[in-house]
């Protein structure tokens, strides 16, 4: 049986006991990164949408530091957007400056029509850097 091991940034240890779930597990050397928000410090929704896109990128980054991973160790990527059709050209030019030359992880985007009152979400899946 394989062991989980979870991985929870500094600070942030109330909002995922409140909820429920772990900010990401790591299960051997694969770490799955549980959805990510654009959040102000008191946990709501930044509202300039296109803050709120870098600012879940961020949380990411917070949480796979955590891991010991950066974006580098990113391979799978899936985003939930509340008007995809308006808000691609603003997510675009953010993944850009994060994800700005190959090899590009994998990719999924949905259309959703509600995210606890956030207009953007992103989960991920690393492969963990070996020790040594």
């Amino acid at each position: 049986m394989t062991k989980r091991e979870i991985i929870t940034p500094n600070g942030k240890h109330d909002l995922y006991e409140q909820h429920g779930y772990s900010a990401a597990i790591k299960s051997d050397d694969l770490l799955f990164v549980s959805g990510q928000v654009g959040s102000l410090a008191d946990g709501f929704p930044e509202p300039d949408f296109k803050r709120q896109v870098e600012l879940a990128f961020d949380n990411l980054k917070t949480v796979l530091t955590a891991a010991g991973c950066t974006m580098d160790d990113i391979v799978d990527v899936t985003t939930f957007h509340t008007d995809p059709q308006n808000q691609f050209d603003t997510i675009m030019a953010v993944k850009q400056q994060v994800f700005p030359a190959p090899p590009y992880p994998n990719w999924t985007a949905v259309g959703v029509t509600w995210l606890s009152g956030f207009d953007f979400e992103i989960k991920v899946i690393a492969r963990t850097p070996k020790k040594g």
